[in-house]
């Protein structure tokens, strides 16, 4: 029976080359691609989560684990051709028209990808008509908007009503710094994340997947 804890504790740690080196000894030991991903890399940034959300981890530690986990995954996404990998579901995340700021959405979409979400990230100062774009485009379980300035907060409401217009049934996700759970709330956001360990949670309880 495969060992996977090192794999783990590779991820949780960030130790890129542990992840690597354990990566590759399953790899040649035959064991199951996805069996890797999800016994190993996931499993390890599960822990991740558990330790952020106590608060024995922070950010910075979060990211390296991030790095070790995509470490992983590089060595094992060639080996899964013909195999599709299973999907949570499906995650459109753009920070609001005005705002520049990207490194904390961009930090969501990562955490939301070795959570097992399909992301496409359409970027920054994103106007409501792009988002509703996307959404034809693309047809998404869930857009996310990220706004990180009080400035250009209050044009989440107006981007959101402008998608409901187009698909009342599409979850809608908001964050940033000064976004608060009252004013999710407030202006029609189905779930709020002060972050994006908590995020990748808010995503999956919408869902109703694990």
């Amino acid at each position: 029976m495969a060992d996977y804890e090192p794999l783990s504790w590779g991820v949780v740690s960030g130790n890129v080359n542990l992840v690597k080196a354990e990566t590759k000894a399953l790899i040649n030991a035959c064991i199951n691609p996805l069996d890797i991903i999800n016994n190993g890399l996931v499993a390890g940034m599960t822990t991740v989560g558990i330790r952020f959300k106590k608060g024995e981890m922070f950010v910075p530690e979060v990211l390296m684990s991030s790095k070790a986990m995509m470490a992983g995954m590089d060595l094992v996404k060639p080996l899964l051709t013909g195999k599709r990998m299973p999907k949570l579901g499906k995650v459109i995340m753009g920070t609001v028209q005005g705002d520049l700021h990207d490194i904390g959405k961009n930090l969501v979409a990562i955490l939301l990808e070795n959570g097992g979400f399909e992301v496409v990230n359409i970027g920054t100062d994103i106007p409501p008509e792009k988002f509703v774009q996307s959404l034809q485009e693309e047809k998404p379980d869930i857009i996310g908007i990220s706004a990180l300035l009080t400035t250009t907060m209050y044009k989440l409401k107006d981007t959101i009503k402008l998608i409901r217009k187009e698909n009342e049934k599409v979850y809608i996700i908001v964050g940033g710094a000064p976004i608060t759970e009252n004013f999710a709330r407030e202006i029609g956001a189905d779930g709020y994340a002060p972050d994006g360990i908590q995020a990748v949670d808010v995503c999956k309880k919408l869902l109703k997947v694990h």
